[in-house]
């Protein structure tokens, strides 16, 4: 009947002929138009559901971007203006100026006097810097802070402060890996005991007169890799290392006799562990007699005693470790290798080495010796 009703008004006929066509009488007709016409209560509730459905989808759809531009711009509303006004040239291409503005609390006008203002010079310097610092910065994996970027910008003959880079970085989200939980502490029985002849001097002024070896543990799908290695106290260089799936007395001995076979000291060594199963083994005991070693251990648990050790554990999984996940044993020895010989000895800075790597410090004690 409504269609009916819609061909014969569009013909503009008045309703006692529509009444007639459709054989009803005006009272009827009338009444239906009341009820269901474009006047009616029905007809004008169902306008005001869409109108409402129309206006809930328009908020939808803010609330959905501003939440989309919070999860982008996090932070930046606890920022100077400055930088709320770059974050908002940056989207602008992609977002209304005035809602970006109404969102991070600033005032169109203010957004685009500050776009028309010349940068300041110290703002293009900043800019330059920032550009030099994020190739050091990616080029150490990740891990340097910014004493160690520092250390690189004033090699590559940049002079600024410290506190400038530590802005900067601050500024452009870089900073050093940090923490690692260590696993828990295993206790055992002790069968050969030594003194702690180390005594926490863990400072020497000539290689090879003290060394320190500890072991520690690597979590991957397939079980635990255990890795030893051995540290010289002179330049904390890694000069010894094992890896193994199980936690057994030949993984120390293997790493301790990779550090005599690449050392070949020639006077009297101290070693110093902890007193782990693997280093108060009669086995043990016998390598560093027959190799001309002493031994040294830590009091039982105090694990400052062999804090060196501990600080280079502490910087492999922070550092590499723990920004991983291993499927294998494979891949994490592969993995721990690289970081040992192919970063930390040969090119990470060591603040112990006045900024110089353990390879590098060694070197210039060499040529200072030599120029003797």
């Amino acid at each position: 009947m409504a269609l009916q009703l819609h061909r014969i008004s569009s013909r503009r006929l008045n309703v006692a002929d529509v009444a007639g066509r459709l054989g009803m009488t005006t009272h009827s007709l009338y009444a239906w138009i009341k009820k269901y016409g474009p006047d009616s209560v029905e007809h004008n509730a169902k306008t005001d559901d869409q109108a409402e459905i129309r206006r809930l989808k328009k908020e939808l759809k803010k609330t959905t971007e501003e939440r989309d531009l919070l999860k982008k711009g996090r932070g930046v509303l606890r920022q100077p203006a400055r930088v709320r006004y770059a974050f908002i040239r940056a989207e602008s291409k992609t977002w209304p100026v005035r809602a970006l503005c109404d969102l991070f609390d600033v005032h169109p006008s203010g957004y685009y006097a500050w776009l028309n203002k010349p940068r300041s010079k110290r703002s293009v310097a900043n800019e330059r810097l920032t550009g030099l610092i994020k190739p050091f910065w990616l080029k150490s994996g990740g891990v340097y802070g910014y004493r160690k970027i520092f250390s690189d910008l004033r090699e590559y003959g940049e002079y600024c402060g410290e506190n400038r880079v530590y802005r900067l970085m601050h500024i452009a989200g870089l900073r050093a890996q940090v923490g690692y939980r260590r696993p828990r502490h295993r206790s055992g029985s002790p069968h050969v005991v030594v003194p702690n002849r180390l005594q926490r001097q863990f400072s020497t002024a000539t290689p090879d007169e003290a060394w320190v070896t500890d072991i520690t543990y690597i979590r991957t799908h397939k079980g635990w890799l255990y890795l030893a290695v051995v540290l010289d106290l002179f330049s904390r260089r890694v000069i010894g290392w094992s890896m193994h799936s199980r936690i057994t007395k030949e993984l120390a001995l293997d790493a301790l006799l990779m550090a005599v076979w690449r050392r070949n000291p020639q006077n009297v060594v101290t070693v110093h562990s902890d007193q782990g199963s693997q280093y108060t083994s009669h086995e043990w005991q016998a390598f560093l007699k027959e190799h001309g070693l002493e031994g040294s251990m830590t009091r039982r648990g105090n694990c400052h005693d062999n804090a060196v050790a501990e600080s280079f554990f502490q910087l492999l999984k922070r550092e590499r470790i723990r920004r991983h996940i291993y499927s294998t044993r494979e891949a994490a020895r592969s993995d721990v290798f690289n970081y040992i010989e192919m970063f930390y000895n040969t090119r990470r800075r060591h603040g112990f080495n006045n900024q110089l790597s353990p390879v590098e410090y060694e070197a210039q004690y060499q040529e200072r010796l030599a120029s003797v």
